[in-house]
């Protein structure tokens, strides 16, 4: 018997690791396999609204050096997984350079592969 919560939250988990990798390296091929076409991403960073389409979003990843150029400890970590059926929000810690990033992320399991649909993001200062 096969436990689909736990196999669903480990799908998840995967594809939160590969998000950080490709966060941490600035591996926006990786990134765009994760997250859908038409994603969102929307929040703000330190008081300044933030809205972008993923286009617009990886195109900032791949133009900026990434925390591994830099030689940045690698700090991201999942704090929670929610999943109902096919759909799933990941809270998760993105501390990178000098911002302190709490994102959630909407998931849905299409054709059996989790996919990121949106990332809310914000700034939390310390």
């Amino acid at each position: 018997m096969t436990n689909h919560y736990t196999d669903n939250a480990e799908a998840v988990a995967a594809v939160l690791s590969t998000y950080f990798k490709g966060i941490f390296n600035g591996d926006t091929t990786i990134l765009r396999n994760i997250f859908h076409p038409q994603a969102i991403i929307a929040g703000e960073i330190k008081g300044d609204p933030y809205l972008k389409s993923l286009d617009q979003y990886l195109d900032g990843v791949e133009k900026r050096k990434s925390p591994f150029e830099l030689n940045e400890p690698f700090r991201m970590e999942i704090l929670a997984i929610e999943i109902i059926n096919s759909i799933a929000i990941a809270k998760v810690h993105v501390p990178i350079f000098d911002f302190n990033y709490y994102d959630l992320l909407s998931l849905n399991k299409i054709n059996g592969e989790w996919i990121i649909m949106n990332k809310l993001l914000t700034h939390v200062n310390l």
